[in-house]
């Protein structure tokens, strides 16, 4: 088992009450963004963060939803994945061009009964694990021109471990973040399979 794990909450400054309940809940390290820096901007906190702790660091966004038992099993899946990127979200309708994948991989994982699929990329900031030893490059290849997710994967540069039944929701409320192309994020953004 991984001998220590902690927290670290990104919240937005219009979700500071949920933010900080989040935080209490999991004695997480709570970084607000007070202004409109955007996701990306406190990504990369936290990141920063997590680089200077002495144990795993879980990374998880103000809007998550937390399965019952959410510390036990996330402490289950690092020491099966302690070399890997885990992200414990794998959600619905965002973004649209990965859906198909995700639905055919999990198809694929049912018919061999596994318990998990890998994406080359991380598609959901909402609640994701990297390995220590990754964040230094992560830091050092970062874009600030990419969403968030796009951000840490790429720059982590290798496969990443999705749970088939995801250890968070996401609460689907309104974005606070400012996408480039103005459009608005109108599909649904929930966990394919939740152990909720």
């Amino acid at each position: 088992m991984i001998e220590a794990i902690t927290y670290v909450i990104v919240g937005h400054h219009s979700r500071r009450h949920p933010a900080e309940k989040l935080a209490k809940s999991l004695k997480a390290h709570l970084i607000i963004d007070e202004y409109q820096h955007g996701a990306n901007w406190n990504h990369r906190r936290a990141l920063e963060w997590a680089n200077k702790q002495v144990c795993r660091v879980v990374i998880i966004e103000d809007d998550a939803v937390l399965v019952e038992g959410f510390k036990d099993k996330v402490a289950g899946w690092l020491a099966r994945f302690p070399d890997d990127l885990c992200s414990f979200y794998l959600g619905t309708g965002r973004p649209p061009q990965y859906q198909l994948d995700i639905a055919m991989k999990l198809i694929e994982s049912d018919k061999r009964q596994t318990d998990y699929i890998t994406m080359k990329r991380l598609i959901h900031g909402v609640c994701y694990s990297p390995p220590p030893a990754s964040i230094p490059r992560i830091l050092a290849r970062w874009d600030v021109t990419k969403p968030a997710d796009f951000a840490v994967g790429d720059a982590y540069g290798g496969v990443v471990i999705y749970p088939c039944w995801s250890l968070v929701d996401h609460a689907d409320g309104d974005s606070v973040e400012r996408h480039p192309d103005a459009a608005l994020r109108t599909e649904r953004r929930r966990a394919w399979r939740f152990y909720g």
